[in-house]
């Protein structure tokens, strides 16, 4: 396992890391407790020193089970996120602070969830949806503040709104956010057009979210491909993106497979090709899944022809609508 700084946090964690919405035992079905918790052992075992998770992911569940493995790792660093008030994800335009994050919601919020991971302090506060509206609000900043100055918090962040990493430009300069959370995959490389330049001028950590894209970045998701009862990806590839997806994914393999051990492989190694990107979160609920993702640290970035090959398969859309 390879190890970056996570901005100008100063952290040193692991270049992939744990993503633990899946393993939170709600949206995507087929999580078990006792696999949940192989898996981050496994991945501990492997080098694995951070993990994300968030309040919403099962309703706290993801982070209870998050803090009975830090119990007995606590070299571990962990990031969490304040869901939004209303529920809505991601936030809206004309919708104002106090409907979202209240500062006292904030701090009850993270309260809690240093409750459900039974620590005193963690790493990380994320806000779990932006707006740039609110960038002059005094809600978030005090609340920020207020559990850094009370030692709930170490270092706070955002969340960027699925495909918008425009939205934060403005917030970042303000230098009182520490990190950003973005989709960044071989679909979605818009975070490359000025937000990790950004981020490397400002020295602001940058953790790359949805690598897989949901899981169509695998190549698993096939024409035919159905999901239990209860699971979300059934709007996210509803209709005929699976198809889509598919379609995209027979013309990646070709070209990848020489590369690398696999799609989900090369998926990860290219988020980590850029030099902005301090760790990688695949969503991981299995033993197999952290071996696998994991292994791909070692291998390190991508060729740069390949990289240069990739670049083409941008592919600009947004399923979670």
């Amino acid at each position: 396992m390879k190890y970056r700084t996570l901005g100008r946090t100063n952290l040193r964690v692991s270049d992939i890391g744990f993503g633990a919405w899946g393993i939170g035992g709600s949206m995507w079905i087929g999580a078990q407790d006792e696999e949940s918790v192989r898996a981050l052992e496994r991945a501990i075992d492997g080098g694995l020193n951070f993990i994300d998770t968030a309040l919403a992911y099962g309703d706290g569940h993801s982070e209870q089970v998050v803090g009975g493995v830090v119990k007995r790792h606590p070299e571990l660093m962990v990031a969490t996120k304040v869901p939004p008030k209303n529920l809505v994800w991601p936030a809206r335009p004309g919708v104002l602070i106090d409907r979202v994050f209240p500062y006292d919601y904030i701090v009850a919020r993270t309260e809690q969830s240093l409750k459900n991971l039974d620590i005193e302090t963690v790493h990380l506060q994320q806000l779990h949806v932006w707006s740039p509206e609110w960038i002059g609000a005094d809600d978030w900043r005090r609340a920020a503040e207020k559990l850094k100055r009370d030692g709930k918090i170490r270092f706070f962040g955002i969340s960027v709104n699925d495909h918008q990493p425009e939205s934060v430009m403005e917030v970042l300069r303000t230098g009182l956010i520490d990190v950003i959370q973005v989709i960044y995959n071989i679909f979605d490389q818009s975070p490359e057009d000025a937000l990790l330049g950004l981020c490397e001028e400002l020295n602001i950590g940058v953790i790359a979210r949805v690598p897989f894209d949901e899981g169509s970045l695998t190549g698993n998701i096939r024409p035919d491909t159905t999901f239990p009862p209860g699971d979300w990806r059934h709007g996210y590839f509803a209709g005929d993106r699976k198809r889509q997806v598919w379609e995209r994914i027979e013309k990646l393999r070709p070209l990848v497979e020489p590369h690398a051990a696999g799609l989900a492989d090369v998926d990860l190694r290219f988020c980590l090709s850029h030099p902005a990107v301090s760790t990688v979160i695949p969503g991981i609920r299995t033993v197999k899944h952290a071996e696998e993702n994991c292994a791909s640290s070692d291998r390190g970035p991508l060729p740069p022809q390949l990289l240069q090959e990739l670049r083409k398969h941008r592919w600009v859309r947004n399923f979670y609508d």
